[in-house]
C-alpha cells in the first residue's frame, strides 16, 4: 500500500500533501516508516515532522506540546497592528506552549520577549524557539523588573470547557497536554485568574490580547472592564478566530 493510501485510510484529508512532506522531513527509509506509524496512529503531522509553520516561522515542536493554530495568527495580527512603529517594546507570551506566539509577534517588532508556561514539556520546547522561557503558574516566574512594563500580553490560555474536552479532535485531547486545553466549566477559569494581575503588569497603554470563542467574548469583555481595562472584540472570518484585546 502506498504512503498516499495508508494516510488516506487513516483518516487524513490531505494525504498527499502529506506524504510529500515525511518524505522530504525523513532522512531515511527507517525513519520516514516510522513517521508514518506516529501519523497513522493519529498523532498531528506537526509532532511527527517536529516543526510547525506559523506567520511564516518553522516552530520547532516536540510530542504532547500544543500545536499553534493557524487561527492564532489573527491574534499575531492584532498585536502587531497595535505596536505600530514604535521600538524598545516588552513582549510577554503566557501560556506559550511551543512559544509561537511571542516568537511570531517579537520577531517582526524586534521586541524583548519573555515566555512562560506552566508544563515543563511546553517550557522545554518554548526554549529551543525562544531565549527567555520561564517555567511556572501565569505571571509567578517572570522577573518581577518586568511589572508595569509589558507593552504587549499575549494571553492564549486554555478556552475550551471542561465537558467540551473530550469533544475535540482526537489529535488534540490524545496527543496534546490536558492543561493546554481545559478553561474550566465556562472556558474561562485561567483568563480570570490572568485578569487579576494583569493590568498591574501591563506598561500604561499596554494591551493584553486572548483568543475567545464568539460566545465567550462578550463575557471576557466584561470580566476585563470589572478589571481595569477597556476591552474590544476583534473578529475575522478569513481566521474564524475571535480576539478580544483589553488596554489600560
Amino acid at each position: 500500500m502506498s504512503i498516499v493510501s495508508r494516510l488516506r485510510a487513516a483518516g487524513c484529508v490531505f494525504a498527499e500533501d502529506e506524504a510529500e512532506l515525511l518524505q522530504s522531513a525523513a532522512g531515511s527509509p527507517d525513519e520516514l516508516e516510522s513517521m508514518i506509524v506516529r501519523r497513522v496512529a493519529g498523532l498531528p503531522l506537526e509532532q511527527v515532522v517536529g516543526w510547525a509553520e506559523f506567520c511564516g516561522l518553522r516552530i520547532l515542536l516536540d510530542p504532547g506540546v500544543f500545536v499553534p493554530r493557524r487561527r492564532s495568527e489573527f491574534l499575531v495580527r492584532q498585536a502587531v497592528e497595535l505596536a505600530g512603529d514604535r521600538s524598545g517594546l516588552t513582549v510577554v507570551d503566557l501560556c506559550c506552549g511551543s512559544g509561537a506566539l511571542g516568537a511570531a509577534v517579537a520577531t517582526p517588532l524586534g521586541a524583548s520577549l519573555h515566555a512562560c508556561d506552566i508544563d515543563p514539556a511546553a517550557v522545554a520546547c518554548a526554549r529551543r524557539n525562544v531565549t527567555d522561557v520561564h517555567l511556572g503558574d501565569l505571571f509567578d516566574p517572570l522577573p518581577a523588573a518586568l511589572r508595569g512594563r509589558i507593552d504587549l500580553l499575549l494571553a492564549n490560555v486554555p478556552y475550551v470547557p471542561t465537558a467540551e474536552v473530550p469533544l475535540l479532535p482526537a489529535e488534540a485531547r490524545e496527543h496534546e497536554a490536558f492543561v493546554a486545553l481545559d478553561g474550566g466549566p465556562d472556558g474561562l477559569d485561567v483568563l480570570r485568574r490572568v485578569l487579576a494581575d494583569a493590568r498591574s503588569w501591563l506598561a500604561p497603554g499596554g494591551h493584553l490580547l486572548v483568543e475567545t470563542s464568539t460566545r465567550q467574548a462578550d463575557t471576557a469583555a466584561k470580566l476585563m472592564t470589572d478589571h481595569g481595562l477597556t476591552p474590544r472584540v476583534e473578529s475575522s472570518e478569513e481566521f474564524l478566530s475571535t480576539v478580544v484585546i483589553g488596554s489600560r
